[in-house]
């Protein structure tokens, strides 16, 4: 048998091994190999270093590229190069795992050679991993809703978090939504951590409501999401200059805040920011000169408490809190306790299609519609769920019609959805 083909690098006196340079990473809309991607990394690496250096991250790798299914690896491999740095990290289930700490270019080369096309840190340094320094807005556009939303909610939380003596740093999210990163310092607990988030999200909503949500449960949103839990400890979000995997490769970019008003997330792939970062250099270059405190939002998350909003839901896999809403769905809920005032309306939800695929599971939802035709002429845009589940090592794609707008002598009933391919129900009722 020949060898493996591979490519080896040498980065700042270390060399990394690239196995099958050139297997097809992005096929569709733009073509790139393996080594396109690390090359890429490699020209922004300055950049891209700022985000995940000295923080332990969650290998995501797409092995058979972008295009294919993903899957989350915290575990750093056991074959790794001796300079490499690990650290250990305790999680809320209490299990314990030894991640990768990536702290220059020839790590960030090793990491994209195991097909880690995005890079997922977590807000801590490895010197502190129970005090996160960053606070993260996600905001995350529920389907149908214009980028131009994004951009209004963007610059409404630059200025409320202004208000609160804290400075936002924004990127596109590379895919839909925006990532607005806040520096702080690492006195604060996570919990304390999300709970500012929360008040945060809520203080945006109440601004802003027709073009804000801080609901967990999707069936509850409208417009965009602020989603506070990406603060809750084991989350991560893809770091600056990420490439995410869509057709046309594009990029997690930083921003400077006058960009974002006529920003299109588009404009920035992997073809494109090279020469934008040649060009202008790294628009958050001076983050790590703001460390914020999260007194003020800390003290309106208290007074939310006191006019009696609840701590609001955690991710399902967090132990339950104490002082947290009901975790269930307001349309599975037998009976829904009044959170603040008004009581909350149960949604008619019925799953169509559960997949580890998700074209497979929008297929069946093409062929729900067509048995259901009355239905589906009455969904409105936000109506159709579909729900990226993390599993316990992989994502997979859940569907739900909300048929609040169908009137009840014609809504379809539950059925088996179609296709029913949920990796986790075996686990779930082992663990009941």
């Amino acid at each position: 048998m020949g060898k493996e083909p591979a490519e080896l690098l040498s980065i700042q006196g270390r060399d990394v091994r690239i196995t099958h340079p050139d297997k097809p990473y992005f096929s569709k809309q733009v073509r790139l190999s393996k080594l396109d991607l690390v090359r890429y990394y490699l020209s922004v690496a300055d950049g891209a270093l700022a985000g995940i250096r000295d923080r332990p991250i969650v290998l995501k790798r797409f092995v058979d590229g972008a295009e294919g299914e993903a899957f989350y690896q915290k575990r750093a491999p056991t074959s790794r190069p001796e300079w490499l740095r690990t650290i250990t990290l305790s999680f809320p289930s209490g299990r314990t795992a030894e991640e990768i700490v990536v702290d220059d270019a020839a790590g960030l080369a090793w990491v994209v050679n195991l097909g880690c096309i995005e890079l997922h840190p977590h807000p801590v340094r490895s010197g502190d991993l129970d005090h996160p320094d960053e606070l993260r807005v996600d905001l995350d556009p529920v389907p149908g809703v214009e980028w131009k939303n994004v951009q209004m909610v963007a610059v409404e939380v630059k200025a409320f978090l202004e208000e609160v003596g804290l400075r936002g740093w924004p990127k596109t999210s590379g895919s839909r939504g925006m990532h607005i990163n806040v520096r702080i310092q690492p006195r604060w607990t996570f919990t304390e951590v999300r709970r500012a988030a929360v008040a945060l999200s809520r203080a945006v909503e109440r601004r802003v409501p027709a073009l804000a949500s801080s609901k967990w449960w999707k069936e509850e949103r409208h417009g965009v999401f602020l989603d506070y839990n990406q603060n809750a400890k084991d989350r991560t979000t893809c770091s600056a200059y990420s490439i995410r995997p869509l057709p046309d490769a594009r990029v997690s970019m930083p921003l400077e805040w006058s960009d974002v008003p006529d920003c299109d997330p588009a404009d920035f792939t992997v073809l494109t920011s090279p020469k934008l970062f040649a060009a202008r250099g790294n628009p958050h270059a001076e983050m790590e000169k703001w460390h914020g405190s999260l007194e003020k939002l800390l003290d309106l998350a208290e007074r939310d408490e006191e006019e009696g909003l609840s701590d609001a839901p955690w991710p399902p896999h967090f132990r339950k809190m104490e002082g947290e809403s009901p975790r269930v769905a307001p349309s599975r809920a037998k009976s829904v306790k009044k959170a603040v005032k008004a009581p909350r309306i149960k949604m008619p939800l019925v799953t169509v299609a559960n997949s580890t695929e998700k074209q497979a599971a929008l297929a069946g939802l093409e062929r729900w519609k067509k048995r259901h035709p009355k239905a589906a002429k009455l969904l409105a845009i936000d109506d159709v769920l579909v729900d990226s589940m993390r599993g316990r090592s992989s994502t997979w794609t859940r569907i739900r019609v909300n048929l609040r707008h169908v009137p009840e002598e014609i809504r379809p009933k539950q059925e088996t959805p179609d296709p029913d391919d949920d990796p986790t129900r075996e686990w779930r009722t082992r663990n009941k």
